[in-house]
């Protein structure tokens, strides 16, 4: 059975990954023996290094997601790269926080760009080519708590999340025909970035950590196993799910 979460020989793209979760994920799936193209907006920081630790392949992308004409040129390049693509992880993602009566209209489009638009015109992008291959893929998202509930000053946030897990349900139900799973993963309270002013607030870190069974904040490393599975033919079966990876935050 444990075969069933090997990687070995698999290519995976994934955008975002040159800190936090993404970096996580792609340490997990370079572990499980994938070699890796990462997209980034700013360069790959140190994950080329740590996946090659792994003794697997890095290859960097450079390319800013929240225009969609350079998608096509982002699947194009990593196919010269790597001759195919297996796995497709939709991570790169950003967040605005002001109260929904002041919200501007930049905020909204930045965040709605990256965080829903992209995921879908990649992931239509990526399906092609999985068709053309012929053998099938992998498809997997980074949804959000936030696809569940509302949250608070972060309307275009919450919008983008929700927008994911209802795309990866379409996707799902109109590419498993082709052999093409697509799942989610949403993240409750991670130890990122993105989470740095919570954090950084004691009233506000010691709520949200008084709702968490676990009693912890997530770390990147907590993704690797849950990404592992979905890239993996242990999920083949698993299709337009959104699994959440949050220390009990939604059962509590």
């Amino acid at each position: 059975m444990l075969n069933a979460f090997n990687l070995e020989g698999k290519i995976a793209l994934i955008t975002g990954c040159n800190t936090g979760l993404g970096q996580g994920m792609a340490l997990g799936l370079a572990q499980a023996g994938c070699d890796i193209i990462g997209v980034n907006r700013a360069g790959p920081g140190d994950t080329a290094e740590q996946v090659a630790a792994q003794g697997r392949r890095f290859w960097s992308i450079q390319a800013d997601l929240t225009q969609p004409a350079i998608v096509p040129q982002v699947v194009e390049q990593a196919i010269r790269l790597a001759g195919r693509l297996d796995i497709l992880i939709n991570n790169a993602g950003i967040i605005r926080r002001a109260d929904a009566l002041t919200f501007s209209e930049q905020d909204w489009d930045a965040v709605m760009n990256i965080n829903s638009k992209s995921v879908f015109f990649l992931s239509q992008q990526v399906a092609r080519q999985f068709i053309a291959q012929g053998n099938g893929g992998k498809i997997i998202n980074i949804a959000s708590m936030l696809s569940f509930q509302g949250g608070i000053r972060v309307p275009s946030y919450t919008a983008s999340k929700s927008a994911v897990l209802g795309l990866t349900r379409l996707m799902a139900n109109e590419w498993a025909p082709y052999g093409i799973n697509v799942n989610a993963i949403a993240p409750g309270y991670m130890a990122t970035n993105n989470t740095t002013a919570l954090r950084n607030d004691a009233a506000r870190q010691q709520e949200i950590l008084s709702r968490i069974p676990a009693g912890r904040w997530g770390q990147p490393e907590d993704m690797m196993g849950p990404v592992v599975f979905l890239a993996s033919r242990a999920s083949d079966y698993v299709n337009g799910y959104t699994l959440a990876v949050d220390g009990g935050w939604l059962a509590r």
